[in-house]
């Protein structure tokens, strides 16, 4: 007895939800499971790094207006101090920078280690990989999301995660340096600004993130279709299958041509929202002085001590406005992470469904065991393809038992490979009950499959490999995965 594969909905639509969110909360409790762990730690360094850098970015920023004050006062020594000084800075700024982008680096690296380990040790436990494939269709291209979308999605969160960490930081300063020096208005139109420019790039990010997942799917349907035709490139060259071949691949590639364009023209609004507020950010921070200015706030200052205000105040607001022009313009790469994130969520919570689906399974059938008498036993079973309902064998009763053999005969499509699928434990009956005492080995059951495969590797590691398997075998199920070196 066994649960059929959920299946998404046809109105099933990824995009910024709390679905996203909890997807990615969880993602991140891979990542980051423990306060000490490495990739925690990795990131609290980033931040003190970042912190500090910004720190020395400030000195940097307003080191012209004090240029302006010594050149004003004809100061040499306060300059040749001052020189001195900004390369000292410069010197200190390339250090943190090189330093911030080393570890950003580090922490995609050891991301996408954390993340692929995590999904391979759910996807080659207990034949997930085969049932995934075979009962859940609608995750399409598994390997593709380990491999390529891990890559991705880790190699965004690594570039821009000491944006994320120093943000809220330097936006709480600046925005109290820019207060200092222009009033409420000055931060407060910025803040204006931002909110605007938020919710235009969040309306915009919308189509986007569903043209981006098909994009994926695509992009490893064509791959795969290359791979079908090296792996098979013998047969078919027997069958003269090349210009078949082309013709559906060269299908394929238009399909993902079709997929690229609609994803470039729902991405051209969103470019041309982000690039028009940047350049909006360029001029708001001389509006927000011009207000005081023109008030008369600092009407009793001379022209070189309002430049040396104006420069600084420039720099302040300027910055402030970057940091908000940032987070606008980390819209497109929200969009990849919440396609990214949506593909390996998905995979990682069907793989746990399958999981606990066989845990349950196990579970009932061990209350059962003692029941019967033999290597197999099939009680009253009725066997489907997985994601069907037509019946390939009904209210099976079989007792096999050890020494004694067995010869199942049919016609093609009768059902006889179905048993032993089920016997294996690659498919689940649709109704009855199916126990197996016979241990996987040499002194016990095995499973060839028809199609041989030999994995990569000398033949004695394949030897040494399928020893292994012997050895260590506590199997109350018989395990097919011997076929997965004998192949």
């Amino acid at each position: 007895m066994g649960m059929r594969g959920h299946r998404m909905e046809k109105g099933d639509r990824p995009r910024l939800d709390r679905l996203f969110l909890r997807r990615f909360l969880t993602l991140q409790s891979v990542l980051f499971p423990r306060w000490m762990s490495e990739n925690t730690l990795m990131l609290l360094t980033l931040l003190v790094v970042a912190l500090t850098g910004q720190l020395v970015v400030y000195q940097v920023g307003i080191l012209p207006s004090q240029f302006y004050g010594v050149l004003s006062d004809q100061d040499l020594g306060g300059f040749r101090r001052l020189a001195v000084f900004a390369l000292m800075l410069i010197f200190a700024i390339s250090v943190l920078r090189s330093m911030e982008q080393y570890i950003s680096k580090l922490v995609y690296v050891n991301c996408r280690k954390v993340m692929t380990e995590h999904l391979h040790r759910a996807y080659f436990n207990n034949l997930v990989y085969y049932t995934l494939s075979v009962e859940h269709p609608y995750v399409d291209n598994p390997d593709q999301r380990m491999t390529q979308d891990v890559e991705r999605l880790c190699r965004e969160l690594g570039s821009v995660a000491s944006k994320l960490l120093t943000t809220p930081f330097t936006l709480v300063y600046y925005s109290y340096q820019c207060a200092v020096s222009t009033g409420w208005m000055g931060p407060l139109s910025i803040f204006g600004y931002f909110v605007i420019g938020s919710l235009l790039n969040r309306l915009l990010m919308g189509p986007v993130i569903p043209k981006l997942i098909q994009q994926e799917k695509l992009e490893g349907d064509f791959r795969f279709k290359h791979v079908e035709i090296r792996v098979n490139a013998e047969a078919a060259a027997f069958t003269r299958a090349g210009s078949v071949e082309h013709s559906r691949t060269a299908r394929r590639l238009q399909h993902l041509i079709s997929a690229q364009k609609e994803l470039m023209n729902q991405e051209l609004w969103l470019y041309f929202g982000t690039n028009t507020f940047d350049y909006l950010g360029g001029i708001l921070s001389y509006m927000a002085i011009a207000v005081p200015i023109f008030a008369g706030v600092y009407k009793d200052l001379s022209s070189a001590e309002l430049s040396e205000l104006i420069s600084k105040n420039a720099f302040v607001s300027i910055y402030l406005v970057s940091c908000f022009s940032q987070i606008i313009d980390l819209s497109s790469s929200l969009c990849d992470v919440a396609g990214y994130t949506h593909r390996i969520a998905e995979l990682d919570e069907v793989m746990g469904r399958i999981l606990q689906g066989q845990k349950n399974e196990e579970e009932e059938g061990s209350d059962k065991l003692e029941r019967f008498d033999g290597a197999f036993v099939l009680d009253d079973v009725t066997i489907t393809a997985p994601g069907t309902d037509d019946t390939l064998v009904r209210n099976l009763t079989l007792h096999v038992k050890k020494g004694h053999n067995i010869l199942i005969t049919g016609e093609t499509g009768s059902g006889k490979s179905s048993i032993l699928r089920v016997l294996a434990g690659l498919w689940l009956p649709k109704r009855g009950n199916v126990c197996v005492f016979t241990p996987f080995g040499p002194h016990g059951v095995l499973f060839l499959p028809q199609k041989p495969f030999l994995s990569d590797g000398s033949l004695r590691e394949q030897v040494r490999s399928v020893y292994s398997n012997w050895v260590n075998s506590k199997i109350v199920y018989v395990a097919p995965s011997f076929s997965q070196y004998l192949r």
